[in-house]
C-alpha cells in the first residue's frame, strides 16, 4: 500500500532535499509516510543496486527507511495532536535526534518493504516512534527515532516552525503543548 498523499509532500521546497525522503531530489529515495488508523506506513521497494549480498538488502537503506519514515511519522503526529492538517501553516518539519536499528533476519531483495510506526512519545519539540520493517509477511528490522522539530534557521526561507526554547513562556506557535 504506497500512500497517494504522504507528508512529505507537504515539507516546504527548501528542505524537500533529503536523500530518504526529499522529493525533490532526483537521486533520492523518495520514502512516503501516511496515516493508517493509528501507526503510520511506508513503502519502498529496493532496487538491485540496494545489494548487501545476491538476493538481500542493503542494512544501511533499511536504516534509512527507519530514519526518514520515523521523521515524517513525527511530522504527522505533531499535526495530529496539535488539530492541524498537514500543509497548514507554520510547517512543522522534524530531523533524526537519534535512531536505533535492530535486524532480525536478512532482507530478502525484490518484494516490497513496508515500514510500520507506532507513535510513542509527542512533546512540544519531539516525537518518539517505533518502526518495525516487514518484507512480505516477516519483520525484518525494528527501530526506534526520537525525532526533534528542525530549527529554523535550518530552512533558508524561514518557512520551518520556530523551535521553542526551554523556560520560554509563551504558547508553542504550532499548538503543541
Amino acid at each position: 500500500m504506497k500512500p497517494q498523499v504522504a507528508i512529505q509532500d507537504f515539507y516546504p521546497d527548501d528542505v524537500a532535499h533529503c536523500y530518504g525522503c526529499g522529493r525533490l531530489n532526483p537521486h533520492g529515495l523518495h520514502i512516503r509516510s501516511a496515516w493508517d488508523g493509528d501507526e503510520t506506513v511506508a513503502v519502498l521497494t529496493p532496487r538491485e543496486y540496494h545489494t548487501a549480498v545476491p538476493g538481500y538488502v542493503y542494512g544501511g537503506l533499511i536504516a534509512s527507511l527507519v530514519d526518514c519514515h520515523g521523521t515524517g511519522s513525527a511530522a504527522l503526529a505533531a499535526y495530529r495532536v496539535a488539530g492541524r492538517e498537514p500543509g497548514t501553516s507554520p510547517p512543522l518539519r522534524f530531523l533524526t535526534a537519534s535512531l536505533k536499528v535492530d535486524y532480525l533476519r536478512p532482507t530478502p531483495m525484490g518484494i516490497p518493504l513496508e515500514a510500520r510506526g507506532r507513535i510513542k512519545e509527542v512533546k512540544p519539540r519531539k516525537v518518539v516512534v517505533d518502526i518495525e520493517v516487514i518484507a512480505g509477511s516477516e519483520v525484518c528490522a525494528r527501530g526506534n527515532v526520537v525525532a526533534v522539530l528542525m530549527p529554523e534557521h535550518m530552512a533558508s526561507d524561514g518557512s520551518v516552525q520556530p523551535t521553542r526554547h526551554p523556560g520560554h513562556a509563551k504558547p508553542h506557535p504550532s499548538g503543541l503543548s
